[in-house]
């Protein structure tokens, strides 16, 4: 076997794990995310899981990472470019509740989920959740205190109180959505998110 075609291989199983690490986890949690699950769902020893990643914390920030590549894929990278400030605001709004509405992942919103999961905890699985969702918000903030700027938004406009109420239309979209089953939940999320930015 060539070397090229070895590190090609290496690459392939290790993208497999990770895909189907996200697939769990999406649905049970990080938690659920184990060693021996994966290898019973691949077909693998859990020596062959074991040795792509080290650790289940490695494991784990692998899939939080592909996590961060789907929902850049799925949401950002779908709003269109143009103008600045209010129309790319209401466009980053609906991309996300898109996502939702599509189901890109069995479980919904992973990191709504993870963030339950881990919000009460140290460490840099949480740290790499946390920091996603901050990025996350502050591209909703740029663009809320450009619409100000703009005059498309009132100047007295608390844009930290617009990105909180943001985000919790998309949890309670989430919730819906996975809980409740609610197929009117995405546009109820719609009029929500009309009502705070048009």
């Amino acid at each position: 076997m060539s070397p090229r075609k070895s590190v090609a291989e290496t690459r392939l199983t290790r993208r497999r794990i990770v895909d189907r690490g996200l697939a769990i986890a999406s649905m049970e949690g990080l938690e659920g995310l184990t060693i021996g699950r994966l290898a019973t769902d691949l077909g693998m020893s859990k020596a062959g899981v074991l040795g792509h990643f080290g650790t289940k914390e490695t494991l784990q920030l692998a899939v939080v990472d592909e996590a961060a590549q789907v929902f850049t894929r799925e949401v950002p990278e779908r709003v269109p470019g143009g103008p600045t400030g209010l129309a790319r605001l209401r466009a980053m709004c609906e991309a996300w509740v898109a996502y939702l509405e599509r189901h890109v992942l069995p479980g919904g919103c992973f990191f709504t989920a993870a963030a339950t999961e881990f919000d009460d905890r140290g460490g840099p699985v949480r740290d790499a959740i946390a920091g996603m969702s901050a990025v996350w918000q502050r591209d909703l903030r740029i663009q809320a205190r450009l619409a100000v700027h703009n005059g498309e938004l009132p100047a007295d406009t608390d844009v930290g109180q617009l990105v909180y109420d943001l985000v919790g239309v998309m949890l309670a979209l989430n919730h819906f959505l996975q809980l409740q089953c609610d197929p009117a939940a995405p546009e109820r999320a719609r009029r929500s998110l009309s009502r705070l930015i048009g």
